[in-house]
């Protein structure tokens, strides 16, 4: 069941206007406040942001738990008796997907801060960063309420210019439609999984994917995501509110269910209460966040109350910690192999 979330209209579901020029005019602001900075901070070293996957053979190396088990050498393996893989040399020129879960539960935050916000901000600031650098941006939008059945609503083919940018910003700041072919208020409970799906039968080539969601779904998407990490570089990028893990005690409040639009009132002055909803929280958190380990995907969480300079810096510490981890692996595999010949 979806989680209960507060209905303080005014101040969680931020309708996002599509004022003319209003796309041009936030990345502009973003690459005004958001890149100058991580440009000073970084001095223009992105390239931990993707991970290339190059058709000339590096190194080979002893296995290690997060590498693709598609890059094992069989051939290296028998002889050694031990588990090596092929390390190649990156491509520069990369391709960027996101997967944007844009359904209900992602209008909740404050005003102008919302999740769906964060997610505008993440994706504008991210996909500019990696085009400037050359590289392709596409992006697979899911739950804006165009499509039936839950589809995903729009594919967005990979391009490298700032009008491409623009676009899927456009996309992004459109208010979402009304749902075909449903007549609850919420569209339905989300199933994040048709999402992962789609993007495992389109992406072809191997690429950096970025799911952003909070992940309130129905169950099912976690094997899909696996599925998507062993052949993808995935990071998955939760959004999430403070008072979707503990209410305040506020006194009375309307709680609605960010997908399907049901209704209740409930008294936060009831300590029991509160208790009980942080208990819930927090042994969904557990299992969430369970299930994102098992995927095997990077994981970052972005909050409606995080810097957003400061969310893209714990990504690249995150990024080169594995690269340092990985470059540091054992690499003794070529001579052995060439005696072992």
């Amino acid at each position: 069941m979806s989680k209960k979330l507060p209905d303080t209209t005014s101040a969680t579901v931020h309708t996002l206007p599509t004022l003319p020029g209003q796309a041009d005019r936030l990345l502009r602001e973003l690459e005004w406040k958001v890149i100058r900075r991580l440009d000073g901070l970084l001095q223009g070293d992105y390239r931990t942001l993707m991970r290339g996957s190059g058709l000339d053979l590096a190194d080979l190396r002893e296995y290690q738990p997060h590498d693709d088990v598609r890059h094992i050498d069989w051939n290296v393996t028998a002889r050694l008796n031990i588990p090596h893989v092929r390390v190649f040399t990156e491509d520069r020129e990369m391709s960027a997907w996101f997967l944007l879960d844009l359904s209900p539960s992602i209008n909740f935050g404050p005003q102008g801060n919302a999740k769906r916000d964060i997610l505008t901000g993440f994706v504008a600031v991210l996909s500019r960063l990696l085009t400037r650098h050359g590289n392709r941006v596409g992006a697979m939008l899911y739950g804006a309420g165009n499509a039936p059945a839950r589809a995903v609503d729009a594919v967005l083919p990979p391009r490298n210019s700032r009008a491409h940018v623009l676009h899927l910003v456009h996309r992004l700041l459109t208010p979402p439609a009304p749902a075909t072919g449903t007549s609850k208020p919420g569209g339905g409970a989300t199933e994040l999984h048709r999402l992962l799906q789609t993007g495992l039968a389109n992406l072809r080539r191997r690429s950096t994917v970025f799911v952003v969601s909070d992940f309130i779904s129905a169950p099912g998407w976690e094997k899909p995501l696996a599925q998507l990490a062993q052949r993808h570089d995935v990071v998955a990028v939760r959004l999430l509110d403070p008072l979707e893990l503990e209410l305040p005690d506020v006194g009375l409040i309307t709680l609605r269910d960010a997908e399907s639009g049901e209704q209740l009132q409930v008294d936060t002055h009831d300590a029991g209460f509160r208790r009980r909803f942080a208990r819930l929280a927090a042994e969904r958190e557990a299992v969430l966040r369970e299930g994102l380990t098992r995927a095997g995907a990077d994981t970052l969480e972005l909050c409606t109350d995080d810097d957003l300079v400061d969310a893209l810096l714990r990504f690249m510490d995150l990024r080169q910690h594995r690269v340092r981890t990985s470059r540091a692996a054992p690499s003794r595999a070529a001579d052995p192999a060439q005696h072992a010949a």
